[in-house]
This record gives C-alpha cells, structure tokens and sequence, in this order.
C-alpha cells in the first residue's frame, strides 16, 4: 500500500482538501499568503503615494509660490 493511500484512508473526509490557519477560523493557509501578498502592495503603493504628495508640497509647491516658508 502506498503512503498516498495510506494517507487517504488517515484522513478520510479530509483527504484533499486545505488546511486551516486555526480550526474555527474560516481562511485556509493559501488565502492568508494572497492577504498578506496584497496587503504589501497595498503598502508600498501607500509609501509611494506619501513620497509624491510630500515632494509635491515641499519642493515643486514653493517653486510656483505655494505655502512659501519665511
């Protein structure tokens, strides 16, 4: 007998089918990694977002006479 069917036969019902982050939790292991894939984009879009509106205001805005510094 092979481990697969082993394993099958182990497992039952379960056999096939993701595993759970924790057992009353509702999100597999591979929907917590796509989350966190996303979530790091999301953030890196955020700090590039923040650089542009920062130069913006502090260096281009001066130079057509915005929020001048005394």
């Amino acid at each position: 007998m092979g481990e697969a069917k082993r394993r099958k036969e182990a497992l039952g019902e379960k056999y096939g089918k993701e595993k759970t982050i924790l057992p009353w939790v509702p999100i597999t292991k591979r929907q917590a990694d796509q989350f966190v894939k996303w979530s790091t984009r999301g953030a890196w879009a955020g700090i590039g977002l923040l650089v542009a509106v920062w130069l913006t205001v502090r260096v281009i805005g001066p130079g057509f006479g915005w929020w001048t510094v005394n």
